[in-house]
């Protein structure tokens, strides 16, 4: 994976070529004319892909990530084949009274779009069952910036927290042991909830939005996780606690 940063006036776009060029330095994204081009910061505005009807779902519960057709700006794709989500950088609790969106520049890598691209870009490199980054923008407006994520989607999964009332006791283990391998290379999810654990058909485990996570030493903040997660299983199946989360830790403590 190779990581390029692109600067287009006020706006900085982090992007992984081998995703938009292939070996031979040719570019993929569609166009008519001979001459390589680069991400548009066009692409993470959600009016781009709703003027083109490639706006072709919206993940529950969390408004500000949509799930869009890229075949539009890809070649050798056919429609539907290239699926990336969109998600905005929005901001909650008492701060989003002032601001939504905005926040203070301190430097381009110390932006959050910048650090969860990378940060999914080394985890899935270590073949962690992460979103394959796509791009990130940064848009700078004097002291303050806007951002936004792109990633490609992992098709036909659904949340834990919907998977819940028909999980049996495999699947839990399995959850437990991703998590496991996620601790074991340092994550610090500081969300981690049964939204952000999506599960595919084949029953394999992913995990994701690592905005604001970072890599760390073993430490109390495992516990951490592992409390907040247990709160997320209350939350979305206060009948089942009981029986969803023996097994689960069972798998986080399997060596």
């Amino acid at each position: 994976m190779r990581l390029v940063t692109l600067q287009l006036g006020k706006e900085y776009i982090l992007y992984d070529a081998g995703i938009l060029w292939d070996a031979t330095g040719t570019s993929q994204i569609a166009t008519a004319h001979p001459t390589p081009v680069t991400p548009d910061p066009a692409w993470f505005k959600a009016g781009f892909w709703q003027a083109r009807g490639a706006v072709i779902g919206q993940a529950p519960g969390r408004g500000t990530s949509l799930f869009v057709d890229a075949s539009s700006v890809t070649s050798g794709t056919a429609p539907g084949e290239a699926q990336w989500v969109l998600r905005g950088y929005h901001r909650g609790g008492l701060v989003a009274r002032v601001t939504t969106s905005r926040y203070i520049w301190l430097g381009l890598e110390r932006t959050r779009a910048f650090r969860e691209l990378r940060l999914t870009a080394l985890l899935y490199e270590k073949g962690l069952p992460v979103a394959q980054p796509v791009a990130s923008l940064v848009r700078r407006v004097g002291p303050i910036y806007e951002a936004a994520l792109l990633t490609a989607r992992i098709k036909n999964a659904r949340a834990l927290a919907e998977v819940l009332p028909q999980a049996d006791k495999a699947l839990l283990i399995r959850v437990g042991r991703t998590i496991r391998r996620f601790h074991e290379a340092g994550l610090d999810h500081v969300d981690l909830n049964a939204r952000n654990l999506l599960i595919t058909p084949d029953e394999q485990v992913w995990l994701i939005d690592l905005d604001r996570c970072r890599l760390r030493r073993p430490g109390r903040w495992q516990q951490s996780n592992l409390q907040r997660l247990a709160r997320s299983l209350t939350k979305f199946s206060s009948n089942d606690t009981d029986r969803h989360w023996p097994p689960l830790l069972q798998g986080y403590r399997q060596p």
